[in-house]
């Protein structure tokens, strides 16, 4: 017998096979609700006569997976009664999670956007900020499940479920609406809002496999160190600091700049700022909050304060330059991606030609993209491989200009596939590699903390940029929006070199 596959066979015997088997299946459950606060839900608003401006401004619903690392902490520390006594500490907060995409879901299927657009909003948002909990479970759950060298295995098998979750939410979702009959010249709400029930019900796998997974690890007492009462104040300081982050945002005076043809960079500008300024006020009352013993400090401290102080220690005066780099590498993909099934559908492509060419073609040449970010990470590095995926991931966005001059007579299903194919495996690649980055970042010592806040910050800004493109799409056309999310990448690009000039990116 050969000696390579006498290797490969111990390899295979000693993989966690059941652990992959609930990782795919978590990924999965991860992967549904996503579309449905995106792409799946731009065109069911879309369809609905729902503005593109309007349309666009819903992918900011999505930004609960942006600011997941402020309230990471309480799922991490904080006992759930009952479920946490019954479930352990994982698989109870996995629980309440799902039950609440479920919930958003549900409230979702229930309002027609044309009479309730305002009561869609809340029901996306809170989908958002459920869908994104769930995902601070399943890391925690991924982390603790297996030993260190069996984390890439499982990292692989997870991204697996989560991208077959996302075909069957974006196709799947789409198939479904078009069977049940809606079209954008004959909007049926019935049809979307079958569509939307039946999405809730696929999310039963991830309740089952909560229900049947064993909890990663029996820490016992151990895991809640403080008594109940600190537990306690120190929810409702967190209560208390989110409560004034919505009030002094959505309070702050309003602020217009007249700045012309640079508007829309004018708003969004502004927009950050008073973001930041309500978060900088939030931070402040949590800060005299446990100051003045309305929470256990050290637990604040310890939660809050000494995953953000080593990181700023370990890298310095280099540290912002490093979260700028983490906060808009992929920002030339998210900006494009919130107005791009709007697009297909004014280029006169059917929602099943949309589902089956970028939903299930597309998400297979993403995993593409991922083995050979992978593969190519190992052979060139780092640094080689963020270059070429900032690079490529700005340079595809060209090529849908292309496919708008090649359908503007007739809808092209074969330049659409190739302008797919280019531009998912682009992304595919630029996402393992930078995942990779990601992780090398993180110490040990504050992983899950850590983690979560460098993949909040990935999908901030662009996220909130995205909420423009709508409005850019309209003031300036398709054209001059596809070249500004090219030139967009620029800066990443030029932000890689300098970087790696200074702290050596491996």
């Amino acid at each position: 017998m050969p000696p390579a596959y006498t290797q490969l066979k111990s390899t295979i015997k000693d993989w966690p096979l059941q652990k992959i088997l609930y990782m795919a299946l978590l990924g999965f459950s991860a992967g549904v609700p996503i579309l449905l606060i995106f792409s799946t839900l731009s065109l069911w608003l879309s369809e609905a006569g729902v503005s593109k401006s309007a349309v666009t401004y819903f992918s900011w619903a999505a930004l609960g997976y942006s600011f997941k690392f402020i309230w990471a902490p309480i799922v991490d520390k904080l006992p759930l009664p009952i479920l946490s006594k019954v479930l352990g500490r994982r698989r109870g907060w996995l629980l309440l999670a799902q039950c609440a995409v479920i919930g958003s879901i549900l409230w979702m299927a229930s309002v027609d956007p044309i009479y309730g657009l305002s009561a869609m909003a809340f029901g996306a948002v809170a989908l958002g900020f459920s869908s994104a909990t769930q995902d601070i479970v399943i890391d925690a759950y991924r982390i603790e499940c297996a030993e260190p060298k069996a984390q890439a295995l499982l990292s692989s098998t997870y991204i697996a479920g989560y991208r077959i979750g996302t075909i069957v939410a974006g196709a799947g979702g789409l198939y479904l609406a078009y069977l049940f009959g809606s079209r954008p010249d004959a909007y049926i709400y019935s049809a979307w809002q079958n569509t939307y029930l039946i999405m809730a019900l696929v999310m039963g796998v991830g309740i089952l496999t909560t229900l049947y997974i064993p909890e990663p690890k029996d820490e016992g007492e151990s895991a809640y160190p403080y008594a109940t009462s600190s537990y306690v104040r120190f929810f409702l300081l967190f209560l208390l600091s989110v409560f004034v982050l919505i009030i002094t945002y959505n309070y702050f005076p309003a602020v217009t700049i007249n700045a012309g043809k640079f508007q829309l960079i004018a708003d969004f500008l502004v927009g950050a700022l008073q973001l930041f300024i309500a978060l900088f006020v939030a931070v402040f009352v949590g800060v005299v909050g446990a100051n003045y013993g309305l929470a256990d400090k050290k637990m604040v401290i310890e939660n809050y304060c000494q995953p953000i102080q080593e990181f700023f220690v370990r890298y310095g005066r280099l540290a912002i330059w490093v979260l700028l780099l983490v906060g808009f590498y992929r920002v030339s993909d998210i900006v494009m991606g919130a107005i791009s099934n709007v697009f297909y559908q004014d280029l006169g492509y059917n929602k099943l030609q949309i589902a089956n060419v970028t939903k299930v073609f597309g998400v297979i040449m993403t995993i593409l993209g991922s083995f050979l970010g992978g593969f190519l990470t190992l052979k060139w590095g780092v640094i080689k491989v963020l270059l070429l995926g900032a690079g490529l991931s700005a340079l595809t966005n060209i090529a849908f200009i292309g496919l708008s001059l090649l359908s503007a007579t007739e809808p092209s299903i074969n330049a659409l596939a190739a302008v797919i194919a280019i531009d998912n495996l682009s992304a595919g690649l630029a996402v393992a590699v930078f995942i990779a980055w990601l992780s090398s970042l993180t110490s040990i010592s504050f992983t899950a903390t850590q983690y979560a806040i460098f993949s909040s910050l990935m999908t901030l800004f662009p996220k909130l940029l995205g909420g423009y493109s709508g409005t850019m799409v309209e003031g300036i056309g398709y054209s001059w929006f596809f070249i500004f999310t090219a030139v967009l990448g620029i800066p990443v690009m030029l932000l890689i070199l300098y970087l790696n000039k200074h702290i050596s990116i491996k």
